[in-house]
């Protein structure tokens, strides 16, 4: 499929463009539900493409069309003629002329390490490990719903452009989680794990079987349960310790779309708000307290966003994004790493697949972990504190500023140890206050990866998946509500 893409660039030069690429992708997904041991959801879609970009007269224009790898090469052409076409009927609706931020002509191959081929596992096995998660969620009265799931996910894309680029990249994610809902005491609650929506990596099947789904039913059966009839998380200001997935959910609202360039300079103001962290902030805005360093990273092994370029063939890299509490950086592609005075773009631009644009996303983002044992963490903080663990619901306001999470499990502190389980811990807040309120973090010990696999932006919408790497972190003085 290289060739298809190829021959749309040449196309698209001789139909006028200053500048081109195309992506060639083929996507093949599977995923498997069982709802109270019996499959619900049984999907293997299939699907290739190319998508064709140009740049001509500062205007961007893009086409694209479903092809098989043997249809491809028919189809580029006309698609890079059409793309051609695309930008100078958009002329006369030209704002600030587009600029691409640097000159990227990478050649090179990338393969997302793979132990076990998830899509060579036998069907069988897959359900196999399904049905044992399914068991170990059984026992309970109370249990209304259980929910065992996996999904999987290989893209095979070819990108080529007028610079010279040429880039094949085949990636791999895997993963997979397990729920249980319980209703008792006039109340529903529901527990999940590994995090709320399972947990995906990039990787093979061996990331779903480290996951060990079934070990973990009978304590998410029995927090469902025992959340049915516990105490309401009460209301006041008290200390918070955050669990890596409530905390990596925090960091994608608050931090990663509060730091992408297009959002901050408006341009998502139509559709997905804009960003109190303006470019006057860069640089000096104290975004955490001193021990808060923030890190995008497309490198960093097991990530939804980990790759050797993006599509835009801009090399990936990591990069602080907010530096002992300091905003020191931004998500950046080449559209918008000028606007910065940037010469190259920090490689953040995606699309979802051959039938989108690549647009800015969210990369990688983790906070680094600190020096403490959870242990330790929690015999140094005081009595009422509450430890909180998933999310149900979470809100926050177009600025990326003021927030409010609802978890799913809260444990209150009392003499140095975990106490009483609590229903509904709900927080509220605004993000420079919450992170500078951070003054304990845990070591890399207690850290981990968090993927997120639904992130929406664009428009047309598209979605994108990214992880967040986090261990527990404390927040003093956070304002609890009921």
């Amino acid at each position: 499929m290289m060739d298809a893409a190829e021959i749309a660039v040449d196309a698209a030069l001789a139909a006028g463009a200053d500048y081109a690429d195309a992506r060639a992708c083929r996507t093949s997904r599977e995923s498997l539900t069982l709802r109270n041991g019996a499959l619900a959801s049984a999907r293997a879609p299939d699907e290739a493409g190319l998508g064709v970009r140009v740049l001509k007269g500062g205007v961007l224009g893009f086409a694209a069309a479903p092809a098989t790898p043997a249809e491809a090469s028919r189809v580029a052409r006309e698609l890079g003629r059409r793309a051609a076409r695309v930008a100078a009927d958009l002329a006369p609706a030209r704002g600030e002329p587009v600029v691409l931020a640097g000159s990227e002509g990478e050649v090179g191959e990338y393969a997302t390490p793979v132990e076990i081929d998830p899509f060579r596992v036998p069907l069988e096995e897959k359900l196999d490990l399904l049905r044992s998660a399914d068991a170990a969620l059984q026992g309970a009265p109370e249990t209304v719903v259980r929910l065992a799931h996996l999904g999987l996910r290989r893209r095979e894309q070819f990108q080529a452009s007028s610079e010279g680029a040429r880039v094949h990249q085949v990636l791999v994610r895997s993963g997979g989680g397990i729920a249980s809902t319980a209703a008792a005491h006039g109340q529903t609650e529901r527990r999940s794990h590994p995090a709320t929506g399972g947990d995906f990596r990039s990787g093979g099947f061996e990331h779903v079987l480290s996951l060990d789904l079934a070990a973990h039913g009978a304590r998410v059966r029995d927090e469902a349960v025992a959340l049915c009839a516990a105490d309401p998380c009460p209301a006041g200001r008290r200390t918070l310790i955050a669990g890596g997935n409530p905390l990596a959910l925090q960091i994608h609202e608050s931090v990663g779309h509060a730091t992408e360039l297009d959002r901050v300079l408006g341009h998502e103001a139509d559709l997905a708000g804009h960003s109190f962290a303006t470019v006057d902030k860069l640089g000096s805005f104290r975004y955490g307290s001193p021990i808060v360093d923030l890190v995008a990273d497309s490198t960093v092994p097991g990530g939804l966003d980990t790759r050797a370029f993006d599509d835009e063939c801009v090399p990936s890299g990591r990069w602080h994004v907010v530096a002992g509490g300091i905003l020191v950086g931004y998500h950046t592609s080449r559209e918008w790493a000028g606007r910065l005075g940037e010469a190259r773009s920090r490689a953040a631009a995606r699309a979802e697949g051959w039938y989108d644009p690549p647009i800015l996303r969210i990369t990688n983002l983790s906070l680094e972990p600190g020096e403490w044992t959870l242990e330790a963490l929690i015999a140094d903080t005081e009595d009422g504190a509450i430890l909180v663990d998933g999310v149900k619901t979470w809100s926050i306001d177009e600025r990326r500023l003021n927030f409010q999470f609802t978890c799913e499990i809260g444990r209150e502190i009392r003499g140095g140890e975990l106490g009483r389980i609590l229903r509904s811990p709900t927080y509220q807040g605004s993000t420079p206050e919450f992170w500078r309120s951070c003054d304990a973090i845990c070591n890399a010990q207690h850290w981990a990866l968090f993927g997120i696999t639904n992130c929406a932006k664009g428009n047309p919408m598209q979605a994108a998946e990214m992880s967040h790497g986090a261990a527990p972190a404390r927040f003093r003085d956070v304002l609890f509500v009921r």
